[in-house]
């Protein structure tokens, strides 16, 4: 495995050197057709303990993405519904929506010339805004349960970008929230410039890192906690954390 590990951390090395992606990532589908989540993360992992800034790992982890389209409807199948990890996924789906629903009004306010062409879009990019920033919960659960779990393993490539990721999108959505009640504060070409760029990169880049979450963090832990009585004490401790007002019941 140690083989293959280095292989593929070494492509990983050259898709961030710049070489010609296609080529190299034809290379890596070929040798990673038989990998696991975890054995893609100790490849990472290894690049971290070489000296590579997670910043710069973040754009490796677009190549896993390409190759774990399959599993996410395969680890959903076998965990029980009140597993912490369906949860969490159950959760990404609910915050999907809600990125739905930022993008739409974004582009409605977009189009508009005066604050006073509607009387609700307003309130409901505000609604919008609140809710996604809701989802800190469930970040708090990733960050003060599962992620000590993995980092524990030895497996802390993963966690790094997900936690740097957090932070820079949580400065994001806070933006958002306080911009939402600005409206009638500000220039209305200065606010609707301000919105869209806060809402593009809150849509991208947390589409990004739920798709990220989904296809390579949590196979890799599923794969590497191995202990069901852990599972059972991790659920504990994130039902003491509490979880967000979209949570769906479990």
């Amino acid at each position: 495995m140690e083989n293959k590990i280095d292989k593929l951390a070494d492509i990983l090395k050259r898709l961030n050197n710049n070489e010609d992606p296609d080529s190299v990532k034809n290379e890596a589908r070929e040798l990673i057709e038989d990998l696991t989540a975890e054995e893609l993360s100790l490849a990472e992992q290894k690049l971290v303990d070489e000296g590579i800034e997670a910043e710069e790992l973040r754009s490796l982890c677009s190549v896993h993405i390409e190759m774990l389209e399959g599993q996410l409807n395969d680890l959903k199948a076998s965990l029980p519904q009140d597993h912490v990890l369906n949860t969490f996924i159950e959760e990404h789906d609910e915050i999907l929506k809600l990125l739905d629903r930022l993008e739409q009004l974004n582009s409605k306010i977009q189009k508009m010339k005066s604050s006073e062409e509607s009387a609700t879009i307003f309130s409901d990019l505000k609604n919008t805004a609140e809710g996604i920033l809701s989802a800190e919960k469930h970040h708090k659960r990733e960050e003060d349960v599962l992620f000590p779990e993995l980092e524990n393993l030895g497996i802390t490539g993963p966690t790094r970008i997900m936690r740097l990721e957090h932070d820079e999108i949580r400065l994001r959505k806070r933006m958002l929230v306080e911009l939402s009640n600005s409206v009638n504060f500000l220039d209305f070409t200065d606010f609707k410039n301000r919105v869209n760029e806060l809402s593009n990169y809150i849509v991208f880049n947390m589409r990004d890192h739920i798709f990220k979450e989904n296809y390579i963090l949590y196979p890799t832990a599923y794969e590497a906690i191995a202990d069901d009585n852990l599972w059972s004490d991790m659920k504990k401790r994130c039902d003491e954390i509490g979880y967000c007002q979209f949570t769906p019941l479990i």
